[in-house]
């Protein structure tokens, strides 16, 4: 019986999603090969496990594009391969050049990936490969001899001759319906695993697997293929193909039991299997052992097994039907508040402890639900990484990186939101803070800069610092620009916020050029937005020929947290609990006007003071007494005065989207036990509305 073309439709849909996560997953193995190989350029030898690593990968990106008809990745993908090849052959001679071309079409893939998933136009790829190409066709270094392998013995090592430079492969073209080859093309590691098998006494399985809409409503597909496999024996080679216009079929050779009744019964998952003979290969020179090579950590694999990729919306849905019990629990919370005095001492003792129960049970299951949400953010700094390099060989610095914290794990979100402030951010970092390596030895520094990536958790918030120990920025160079564009009063003598803010504002840069890296003056401006888009905060420290370190506070979520409920001039608000360092009691008479700002004695200094009551228009107290809940940090630190604090509640945050509601000072609202509605605190919006009322305008 046919499968009905909409079946056909949804299961290439869900595949094509595969697709973009396996890509994911070799692109970040890729990266991390590409940076550890980087330590070789100039080398005499290159480690042989980095280039047959590379090469792995490169090979199954470019057998997945080819099966899903991305056709512009297969072939950038086969031209990578070719020349990873050639190194591996020793046919070309690997240097600074390599690595760049190898970095620039690991990006244009990237972009290539990034496009098609986005049903946008997809990148050029023919520079990416013309370069490769011109690497290929050039062959070895003149002058230079390709190095042989050490043989031991009296002998002494003797420089094997070089060997013609290759010329690029080109990719066949592929037909309407491929004939699956009585003969596997294998990678070298690939032969010499299935000749150590045999050569062990073990037989070699030829499966095939073709999955079906049907098999995949059982929960059977290649990653529960692969893990059966790999229970009843070594898999050693997995390549698809198309075996028909609307049919994929997945090949694995598997080193297992010499009797097939291992095997009973799996023909009914698709699975179709007959022994191996490996095709006889040509004769060539025995291979000379390698020399000693330096050990290389690469991020190890992760085991299909133990991983269930889930769609991101099915987990906000998820999220969102938490935050709908969140409510109802807290509606339930109201209401046996009001039957307190009505039912006898004992069953509320009972609804009590009911509710406590499930008071705890919510927390855990949102606490589960956010577990697997969280994502390190170590995705993000080997990224970041990649990047810091290419800008370094593109501007002649040298950097050293320093990375700590990758493990700490953030909401996936805010993981992906975060990728382009940080990338921002270490932009500035090599193009305006770090020196050229001269001008840093001239001044008593390494001619190397450092630049450290830091995360770390603070509570329900995580901390990342961006550092580096440059020229640190100009603040009077960043003041005179700031004056003269009106963003400082031309009496003001600016603190390290308002410099902040002039750094943030759009379209202020202290280049008067741009370059490929940074000088247009919108970066700032999206590091800050997009970190108050999340709750979060940005901070800036610098020092004059010392470094700058940029600071950002960010919530782990955005759908549940914990916040403060406040009573201001009768009506209730929410401000986020992260925000809140300390929450005072307001005296009557410890409140102080000075210059038309109120301030108060705060820990040996002064506290400058925002009533919520009258940014928003409100009655004002009848009586000076009330709470003061202290925001922001050092010098940044402010006071919002409300008239009490109510209770601390769990609250799920609804963002304001819509422009016709959205008010400064607001950041969303949610819903209490009562079913009314509470606005939530933009406490940042507040701080700067702050500073504009003491004469410093916010850009």
């Amino acid at each position: 019986m046919a499968t009905p073309p909409e079946a056909s439709e949804e299961f290439f849909a869900q595949f094509l999603d595969d697709y973009y996560a396996e890509c994911e997953e070799h692109l970040d193995v890729v990266r991390h090969t590409l940076l550890a190989l980087s330590g070789y350029v100039g080398q005499p030898q290159v480690d042989r496990s980095l280039i047959d690593e590379l090469f792995r990968r490169f090979h199954t990106l470019k057998g997945l594009s080819g099966m899903v008809g991305v056709k512009e990745a297969e072939r950038l993908a086969h031209q990578m391969e070719s020349y990873l090849r050639a190194l591996r052959n020793e046919q070309v001679a690997f240097g600074g050049p390599g690595l760049d071309a190898l970095m620039a079409g690991v990006r244009v893939l990237e972009q290539v990936i990034a496009a098609h998933r986005a049903h946008s136009p997809l990148p050029d790829v023919e520079a990416a490969v013309a370069r490769l190409g011109a690497l290929l066709s050039a062959g070895p270094e003149p002058g230079r001899e390709v190095p042989s392998q050490a043989v031991p013995g009296p002998e002494p090592t003797r420089a094997a001759p070089a060997r013609p430079a290759p010329t690029p492969e080109p990719i066949a073209a592929t037909p309407t319906i491929p004939i699956i080859p009585a003969h596997l093309t294998l990678s070298d590691e690939s032969q010499e695993r299935v000749a150590e098998a045999l050569k062990a006494g073990r037989k070699i399985w030829r499966f095939r697997f073709a999955p079906t809409p049907a098999l995949a409503s059982r929960g059977i597909n290649v990653n529960t293929i692969r893990s059966r496999l790999q229970e009843v024996g070594e898999l050693i080679h997995a390549q698809p193909a198309l075996t028909a216009p609307d049919q994929i079929t997945f090949e694995f050779l598997l080193a297992g039991p010499a009797d097939e009744s291992a095997f009973a019964g799996w023909q009914a998952d698709g699975l179709t299997w007959e022994p191996y003979t490996p095709a006889p290969a040509p004769e060539t020179p025995p291979a000379q052992p390698p020399a000693e090579r330096p050990a290389v950590a690469l991020p190890a694999a992760l085991t299909p097994s133990n991983i269930v990729r889930v769609d991101l919306s099915r987990l906000d849905e998820l999220m969102r039907v938490l935050g709908e019990l969140v409510i109802s629990r807290a509606r339930l919370e109201d209401c046996l508040s009001r039957l307190e005095r009505a039912i006898p001492a004992a069953e509320w003792r009972s609804l009590q402890e009911v509710n406590q129960a499930m008071e705890r049970q919510l927390r855990e299951l949102r606490e589960g639900v956010m577990r697997v949400r969280m994502v390190p953010i170590g995705e993000v700094f080997a990224r970041l990484q990649f990047t810091i390099y290419d800008l370094a060989r593109t501007a002649n610095k040298q950097v050293q990186l320093e990375l700590k914290g990758q493990d700490t794990e953030l909401d996936k979100f805010v993981v992906e939101r975060m990728l382009d402030p940080l990338l921002h951010l270490v932009r500035n970092a090599v193009s305006h803070g770090l020196e050229p390596p001269a001008e840093r030895v001239a001044q008593g520094k390494p001619a190397a800069g450092q630049i450290a990536l830091r995360a770390s958790t603070a509570g329900d918030a995580v901390v990342i610092e961006v550092e580096d120990d440059g020229r640190g920025v100009d603040v009077e160079r960043v003041a005179a620009r700031g004056r003269a564009l009106g963003l400082i009063p031309p009496d003001g003598e600016p603190d390290m916020a308002t410099i902040l803010e002039v750094l943030c504002s759009p379209g202020f840069s202290t280049r008067d050029e741009a370059d490929l890296a940074s000088g247009r003056g919108m970066g700032m401006t999206v590091v800050r937005d997009t970190v108050q888009e999340l709750g979060g905060t940005l901070a800036l420290a610098t020092q004059p020929g010392r470094g700058t370190r940029f600071t950002i506070q960010l919530p782990l979520t955005l759908a549940i947290a914990d916040a403060l409920i406040v009573a201001v001039a009768g009506q209730r608000f929410a401000v986020p609990l992260l925000a809140v360092q300390e929450v005072l009691e307001l005296e009557p008479g410890s409140v102080t006007v000075l210059e038309k700002n109120e301030i108060l004695a705060y820990r040996g200094s002064v506290l400058p003071l925002l009533r919520l009551a009258a940014f928003f228009g409100l009655p004002p107290s009848p009586h000076d007494a009330g709470c003061v809940l202290v925001v922001g940090s050092g010098l940044n630190a402010m006071g919002i005065v409300v008239d009490r604090v109510l209770s601390q509640r769990e609250v799920v945050v609804r963002p304001l989207i819509d422009p016709l509601v959205r008010s400064p000072g607001l950041s969303g609202a949610t819903e209490l036990g009562d079913g009314k509605v509470v606005l939530i605190l933009d406490v940042a919006a507040l701080m700067s509305a702050r500073r504009k009322q003491s004469g410093q305008p916010v850009a």
